[in-house]
């Protein structure tokens, strides 16, 4: 037994020197560390995706995809802090779902950094509470986590006259024109669009990437639109930029003069196709080859005459394949005519390819049932597709049948009123004869809104 207590008391005496004190309590600190980091295994580990979904209210989806942006977070103590700052401005839970899904890291944002930057919102753009809610609800959100965005709106809501709304729009449509450094990018970028001849009016409708491009390669760009036949102070410079913006000059020459080639058309009428329809440089070589053969083998026409059509209506180059057959074959069932009979009638109004086999249908209908047109005559007057049903055949129609009823006019020809403007339409069948037909003008509005009095039916 004194043995036995001769070897434990060493074991059980504190050390006395500094040295061996410290050591002393390393060990046990040592032995105490497998019991600590057990008592911490107990403790349940931040998941982001359900703080996402319990705190945030995404739903599952949306916070599986999300916490794959925010997973190296470790505790809810900064996403908290930042929903704090979000939640001042008056957002619902659905609003901060919203927001947190369209930009998760900015759960990841430093909440000093977002709280300055949401009150300079307030106090130096002048925006209230629910305009910050909605700003960043339209995709302000990332500029608020990563920039000073106030200045950003210092510059566009001048600009676009004021108008909060206005800017909105743009932003949902791209939410970098609040992240892009204004006096490097937006600035210079705006000044060329403006030198082209775009008012703001043009300007906010184009598309917000052109905003935050490099200023050489817009520069670049709008040469390249002037030499694809688009004046700059043209209706369509704004259509044209976006593509000309996406598609370089060799790629955009070389489409040019495939075209040119292989429709047998100057360069002059290709130029005039671009113009009219800018996209149709976007559509690859072996795409145009394919649509241009297509047209020929299904409307049995030559090349020469697919080019007529193309030039007079490039976008039928942008019709899907199915929709060109189905509407060839309906115009041959319905006319009961050849495929030779259709190209002729498509040589003639090319755009009839791009209407609804539902629009064709009433409106063969109504010529042949209603007006009693003959289907050939149908076929060569390919005018009359090009006319609105409710707002201009069906209300001249039963204007005149009205007219004919009461002796007032002769038998006049349909496609000769269908086909006079509005204002000619209006003297000679409408005014002249007001005294006679009371209420014949407001009858006429009417039957152009899509009703047709009792009274006027024939």
């Amino acid at each position: 037994m004194l043995h036995l207590r001769r070897r434990l008391l060493p074991l059980l005496r504190v050390p006395s020197s500094p040295h061996a004190s410290a050591s002393y309590y390393a060990h046990l600190r040592r032995l105490r560390l497998p019991l600590s980091t057990a008592a911490a295994a107990t403790a349940t580990p931040f998941s982001a995706e359900d703080y996402l979904v319990a705190t945030c209210g995404l739903t599952g989806d949306q916070a599986l995809k999300a916490s794959k942006k925010i997973s190296h977070l470790r505790s809810a103590a900064n996403p908290d802090a930042v929903l704090a700052v979000l939640s001042g401005v008056g957002l619902s839970r659905a609003d901060l779902a919203a927001v947190v899904a369209s930009d998760p890291h900015l759960l990841c944002a430093r909440p000093d950094n977002v709280s300055r930057r949401v009150t300079s919102l307030r106090d130096r753009v002048g925006l209230s509470d629910p305009q910050i809610g909605r700003f960043l609800l339209a995709g302000g959100a990332m500029a608020v986590r990563k920039c000073d965005v106030a200045e950003r709106l210092e510059f566009w809501i001048p600009f676009l006259g004021g108008s909060f709304e206005t800017l909105l729009k743009m932003l949902r449509r791209n939410n970098a024109i609040v992240r892009a450094d204004v006096e490097k990018v937006i600035k210079p970028n705006i000044a060329l669009f403006q030198e082209s001849g775009l008012t703001v009016r043009d300007i906010v409708k184009m598309p917000g990437w052109l905003f935050t491009f490099n200023p050489k390669r817009v520069e670049a760009a709008v040469e390249r639109t002037g030499k694809l036949g688009v004046e700059l102070a043209s209706s369509r410079l704004k259509y044209m930029l976006s593509i000309a913006g996406n598609i370089t000059e060799g790629n955009a020459s070389a489409r040019m003069k495939y075209l040119s080639s292989t429709l047998n058309c100057s360069m002059d009428k290709v130029e005039y196709m671009v113009g009219k329809m800018p996209t149709i440089i976007t559509l690859s070589e072996e795409k145009l080859r394919s649509k241009i053969e297509f047209l020929s083998s299904t409307l049995n026409c030559c090349v020469d005459k697919i080019g007529h059509m193309v030039c007079k209506e490039p976008f039928i180059l942008a019709i899907s394949e199915e929709k060109l057959r189905i509407n060839t074959k309906f115009l041959s069932s319905a006319l009961g005519c050849s495929i030779d009979n259709i190209c002729v009638m498509v040589y003639k109004m090319p755009s009839i390819l791009g209407l609804s086999v539902n629009n064709l249908c009433r409106k063969i209908e109504f010529l042949v049932t209603k007006v009693g047109l003959e289907p050939d005559y149908i076929l060569s007057k390919p005018v009359l597709f090009a006319c609105s049903l409710e707002k201009r055949l069906m209300p001249r129609h039963y204007i005149v049948e009205v007219l004919l009823a009461k002796g007032l006019i002769k038998n006049a020809g349909f496609l000769t009123y269908a086909i006079l403007r509005e204002k000619d339409f209006v003297a000679r069948y409408i005014d002249q004869h007001k005294n006679a037909v009371p209420g014949l003008a407001d009858a006429y509005a009417t039957i152009c809104s899509g009703k047709v009095p009792p009274e006027l039916q024939p």
